[in-house]
């Protein structure tokens, strides 16, 4: 690829807050026009919080992915259609076995076009009628994204094992394979 076609390329991030970030990161990697999935925490107002401050629901921050990605590639409709594929967008209260506010789903958008598009989405996936309760997900302006730390990145190809026993043991599989059927990347 020449320089000057290396510049021309764009990227957008995406940042979607789906319960545990380990679950988030994996269907989004290996997507194509997807350049990089980063664990981290958003919302919050404390800089630079830890894993362990977050864990504390105390900071107002979500555990979230923040996602790059290609817009020649993949439209950020898809990226909202694989977030919505991977949660229960019902539950106001965390996600699966995980509970508390960092825990709960919301889109953080980055231009006007993404919040109309999420709007737009959640819309959408509201009178679909997929779920009898209502979907309760935010959408909210993106805020400063720090990564988790190290171990939390890339975690489902590290430890295979144990991710898809939390996976399982979370009740998060289950969820969304009555949900969605057996189709979801995972």
């Amino acid at each position: 690829m020449s320089e000057k076609t290396f510049a021309e390329k764009k990227t957008e991030k995406a940042v979607f807050a789906g319960g545990c970030f380990w679950c988030m990161e994996s269907p989004f990697e290996g997507i194509e026009g997807v350049t990089d999935v980063i664990s981290g925490y958003t919302g919050g107002t404390l800089k630079n919080p830890s894993y362990e401050q977050v864990c504390t629901g105390t900071t107002g921050h979500y555990e979230a992915v923040e996602v790059t990605f290609d817009p020649a590639v993949i439209s950020y409709e898809k990226l909202l259609d694989i977030f919505w594929r991977n949660i229960d967008p019902t539950d106001d209260g965390g996600q699966f076995a995980d509970r508390g506010s960092q825990y709960k789903t919301a889109i953080f958008y980055h231009t006007d076009q993404q919040r109309q598009i999420a709007v737009e989405s959640k819309e959408k996936l509201e009178k679909s009628g997929i779920f009898s309760k209502p979907v309760v997900t935010e959408i909210k302006s993106a805020q400063p994204f720090y990564h988790a730390e190290g171990y939390h990145q890339d975690f489902c190809r590290k430890n295979p094992q144990k991710y898809e026993s939390y996976r399982s043991g979370s009740g998060r599989k289950l969820f969304l394979q009555k949900t969605w059927g057996e189709t979801l990347k995972h």
